[in-house]
Formats: C-alpha cells, sequence, structure tokens
C-alpha cells in the first residue's frame, strides 16, 4: 500500500468528497487542485494571514446525501514563502489516523470525536461564520436562513430605513450571496443611496467576499466620495466602501476611489490603511498606488507599530512581495518613509536576534 501524502488523499480514501474554502482574508471556495498542490508544497497559500492558512474543510458523503456535511475550520502554519509547513499537516493527519485507522471510511461519528481538542481546529467569529454559510449554501442552491426575507424586505425599503436594527446579519449575508439572482442589482443599488453607516458596514463586510458588477460598485463609490466631501470625513464609510469594492469587476473604478482616499488626510487613520492592505491588496501592485499607500503608512496615527504590522503582513503574501521589494528600493522615497523602514528592519533584526 502507497504511504498516504497528503490531508486530501487520507479523507478521500475513504469514499469523502470534499469542498475547500479560504477563510482568512476572504471567504471564498479553493478549488481541490490548487488545495493538493498546497498541501505538496508546490505553490504558497494564495491568502495567507498572520503567517497561517485559515481555511473550512467540507467533508460530504455521496452515499449519504440526506445528512448535513461535516465542516472542520482548520488553520496550519506557514513558511516565509507561504508554503506549508509539513510538519503540522502530518501531525494533523497522525492524530486522525490514530483515532480511524489508515482510512475514514464510514466512519463519520469516529471523525467528529476525533478532532476534539486539535490544536489545529479554530472557531470563526460570528460574522465570518455567518458569511460562510451564506456563501456555501447559495453555492449549491440551499434553502437561505430565516432572516434572509426579513433583510431582504428591508434592503427593498419596506420597512424604512431607521429599522435596521432589526435585520439580522445572517440575512444580511444571504443577501449579498445571493445579487442577481434573489434580489436585482437596481434595488441594492437604490438601497446603498439610502443605507445608515451601521447597516452600509455590514453589507460590505460581506460583499468583499465576492465579485461585485460595475453598477454596484458605482453606487458604493458615491457613498464614498460624499464622504470624501464632509468637514470631518467618517473613516468608517470610506473604510467599509473600499472593502466592499476591493474584489470589484471594475477595477478601475476601484483604483480610482483608493488613489482618491490615499490623497486625502483621513487615510491616515488606521483602519482605512487595514482596509487596503488586509482586503483590497490587489490595487497595491499600481506603482502610483503602492508609492502613495507606503507614504500614508509611514505617516500613519499609530506609528510605527502599525507600518511593521502591516510591512510583515504584505511580505509574506506571495502577490504583494514583488512589489513591495520594488517601492522599498524606490530611490524617491520621502525621509519620512525611509525612517519608517529602517526602524521596521531595525526591529526585524531584533525580533529575529531575540
Amino acid at each position: 500500500m502507497n504511504q498516504i501524502a497528503t490531508l486530501t488523499e487520507f479523507l478521500e480514501s475513504g469514499g469523502l468528497q470534499l469542498d475547500y474554502y479560504d477563510m482568512g482574508r476572504r471567504v471564498t471556495p479553493i478549488h481541490r487542485d490548487d488545495f493538493v498542490r498546497f498541501e505538496l508544497t508546490e505553490t504558497p497559500y494564495p491568502a495567507p494571514l498572520q503567517q497561517q492558512a485559515w481555511f473550512a474543510l467540507i467533508l460530504s458523503d455521496p452515499q449519504q446525501q440526506e445528512l448535513d456535511p461535516m465542516i472542520w475550520f482548520l488553520r496550519f502554519p506557514l513558511d516565509e514563502q507561504a508554503k506549508l509547513l509539513q510538519a503540522a499537516r502530518d501531525d494533523f493527519l497522525h492524530r486522525l489516523m490514530e483515532n480511524l485507522g489508515q482510512n475514514a471510511a464510514g466512519k463519520r461519528e469516529e471523525m467528529q470525536a476525533a478532532i476534539q481538542d486539535n490544536p489545529y481546529l479554530f472557531q470563526p467569529k460570528e460574522e465570518r461564520l455567518a458569511i460562510f454559510h451564506a456563501r456555501f449554501t447559495a453555492s449549491l442552491h440551499k434553502p437561505v436562513s430565516r432572516y434572509y426575507e426579513h433583510a431582504r424586505a428591508y434592503f427593498n425599503g419596506e420597512l424604512g430605513w431607521d429599522q435596521w436594527s432589526f435585520v439580522g446579519y445572517q440575512g444580511i449575508a444571504d443577501l449579498a450571496a445571493r445579487i442577481g439572482s434573489d434580489i436585482g442589482e437596481t434595488q441594492m443599488t437604490t438601497a446603498i443611496a439610502e443605507l445608515p453607516a451601521a447597516p452600509l458596514e455590514a453589507l460590505c463586510h460581506c460583499l468583499e467576499n465576492e465579485s461585485i458588477s460595475k453598477p454596484i460598485t458605482l453606487a458604493l463609490i458615491k457613498r464614498a466620495r460624499q464622504a470624501l466631501k464632509q468637514p470631518e470625513a467618517d473613516p468608517r464609510i470610506i473604510g467599509s466602501v473600499i472593502r466592499g469594492i476591493s474584489q470589484s469587476n471594475a477595477t478601475d473604478h476601484r483604483n480610482e476611489l483608493i488613489l482618491k482616499v490615499l490623497e486625502h488626510p483621513v487615510s491616515t487613520r488606521s483602519e482605512l490603511l487595514v482596509a487596503i492592505s488586509g482586503r483590497a491588496w490587489e490595487c497595491l501592485s499600481e506603482p502610483q498606488i503602492s508609492e502613495r499607500f507606503l507614504q500614508r503608512l509611514a505617516d500613519n496615527e499609530v506609528g510605527q507599530e502599525l507600518f511593521d504590522g502591516v510591512l510583515s503582513d504584505l511580505l509574506y503574501m506571495p502577490t504583494s512581495r514583488a512589489w513591495l521589494q520594488s517601492s522599498l528600493r524606490n530611490p524617491q522615497r520621502s525621509e519620512q518613509l525611509n525612517s519608517a523602514i529602517s526602524h521596521f528592519f531595525d526591529n526585524l533584526r531584533q525580533s529575529e536576534a531575540d
């Protein structure tokens, strides 16, 4: 018998069907073959968070389709290139095999018991869990939650825009995952223009996991531009919009807004800088945006601690490392940015020495 090399191979040997969702920066599906390549350390994890891969593993039994799938939320540590530290995965796999034997066939109850108190498990925050369930059930065309109808009535303008406190977050997540099918884009763009800050923020945090259309992007951008024109620009609304349009199909409009935000004094606020680096990081591959972003990061309201944290986070992102290294070598950097970068590397060397 060939030695089992991956967690995927072990679980599929028991006849299980596996699905994967990234649960870190965004709640998005991961293709099975991509995950296997990650397990074999052939490719890095696409969007690491805090030097870890956070993901949901969904286990379904095709022979028992009447049963709900099992869902494990797992996190594995990564190396400096965002590739899997296989020792952690092997430890998790060894723990499973100790309890289940050489395969997972027909052992649903035993499998649930086998991962109790496992150090690689984590419990997502309620909001992330709501988004996951909304996206997963929508992908399978399963029924929505009991919160959905009330949320749809609110976003249709039937209840009054001031009645947002009674709308469940799960309902908003269900709605965001079904735009274009159960609720039209015109209805959603109309709602975006009227929403108070709190439901707008909740909607954007759900939309950051979706590839949204140009009309919805423009409706959200209009809200951000209105906020930027106020005597006291509201970073809550602006940061929420940046998150909401982070996966927009209208990338030019997204990038134009982010550049405009970075030219505004409010962009030194930590929540805006973290929204850009943590959710809309793809826009930073544009040199004009990345240069302005790094300058604002060096001038942030918190100080060197935030600069170090954001820079470390981006350096561990496979898609960010190249542009960031290029930006750090830019000879036209300001003295303030030069100083922040010098302190960053000094602190990094000190932590490695410790």
